[in-house]
């Protein structure tokens, strides 16, 4: 479920698309995350994006957490942290992924540099074996466009997407903890969706995945609509899982 609740609001292109030029005020998103399986369908987690702006870059957060009765099957406590540049691009500075699930305990953070085209990204990975802190480090480069889980939710929301060709494929890169995945996005056109409240909206129907190298998907595909207004945030997103399938849904600010 964290995995697809992460991924399922991030999305990166390769520049075909073009960036509208953007700034963002201090905010929050609240998404509630349900599982659903036949007759089942029981909210399991929140999650709550906010940002605040601080001089020429964005500080942003995601914390993620499992409810009490899921907490008994797989219990999650996740917080994303990353500092993105205030600029058209939103180049990502720097990234942290700080998780606890099932007692366990990891922490990875990428330091972003850029020359040209090309980006580089210096990763550092805590891990615990035994109860014996270890850290692994590696770097990852790329040319192009290069985001991060939570970076790559803004560059997703400066999309201009009246440039979305329907059905028409296109591919970037994203740096995942230490690993590089291609992602590859779909535009499925405009679709008026059902949120939590029983409200009807106009929305934009994008399905991506992630590709790790040599073309093996890191995941089942993901559906996800974007809402038409100038803020362009995700409403609603529907990710498989091997039994099952989770939503999420955005509550509010």
């Amino acid at each position: 479920m964290k995995r697809i609740l992460l991924l399922a609001i991030l999305v990166c292109l390769s520049g075909v698309c073009k960036v509208m030029a953007v700034s963002f005020n201090n905010e929050q998103l609240r998404y509630v995350i349900s599982y659903k399986w036949g007759v089942i369908h029981k909210d399991a987690g929140d999650a709550t994006l906010s940002l605040r702006k601080q001089g020429d870059r964005y500080d942003v957060m995601l914390a993620a957490k499992t409810k009490p009765w899921a907490d008994k099957f797989y219990m999650v406590r996740d917080t994303l942290i990353a500092k993105i540049a205030a600029n058209n691009s939103l180049t990502p500075i720097s990234y942290s992924k700080i998780t606890h699930e099932k007692g366990k305990y990891n922490r990875d953070e990428i330091k972003y540099t850029k020359s040209g085209n090309q980006t580089t990204g210096k990763i550092t990975l805590h891990r615990t074996s035994e109860g014996k802190p270890i850290i692994k480090e590696k770097t990852l480069t790329a040319t192009g466009p290069v985001y991060d889980m939570l970076s790559v939710f803004y560059y997703l929301r400066a999309l201009d997407y009246s440039a979305l060709t329907k059905n028409k494929i296109y591919v970037a890169t994203i740096f995942s903890g230490s690993q590089s995945e291609k992602i590859r996005i779909r535009s499925l056109g405009l679709e008026t969706i059902k949120l939590k409240d029983g409200s009807k909206r106009e929305a934009y129907h994008i399905k991506f995945n992630f590709t790790q190298a040599g073309g093996k998907k890191s995941s089942d595909d993901i559906d996800t609509w974007i809402s038409t207004d100038s803020n362009h945030i995700p409403l609603y997103l529907i990710g498989k899982l091997p039994i099952g399938e989770v939503r999420a849904y955005f509550v509010g600010n």
